[in-house]
């Protein structure tokens, strides 16, 4: 098991800026439909595809690459025939998800009120 993006070079490059993270996220549908689907354990991306009609591989390369930018997901790549990859959530990503997360209970508030 090798996990990506957790090496040296990673270290030296410079620090998030949260608040346009956070507005890069979750100004994004698919990107929170991502998170949505590592919620539920799917973390696999051919199986996320055919949770969500209308998420392509395209979208959803991209909008994988655009979570592992920020490190909220990291990618393991399995040494396995065939190959197999998944995606889980980082310390930070864990952190990350509990704002999202706070943001749908006050959208859920707000629709019910």
């Amino acid at each position: 098991m090798v996990q990506i993006g957790e090496n040296m070079r990673e270290k030296k490059e410079k620090k998030i800026n949260v608040k346009s993270m956070v507005e890069d996220i979750v100004g994004c549908k698919w990107s929170l439909s991502v998170l949505d689907m590592i919620d539920k354990g799917i973390n696999r991306p051919g199986a996320m595809t055919r949770e969500i009609n209308g998420l392509t591989t395209k979208v959803l390369n991209e909008r994988l690459k655009k979570l592992l930018k920020y490190k909220i997901i990291k990618k393991i790549e399995y040494n396995e025939i065939p190959p197999r990859v998944e995606y889980l959530y980082t310390d930070f990503g864990l952190k990350f998800v509990k704002i999202v997360n706070e943001i749908r209970l006050l959208e859920k508030e707000v629709l019910d009120s």
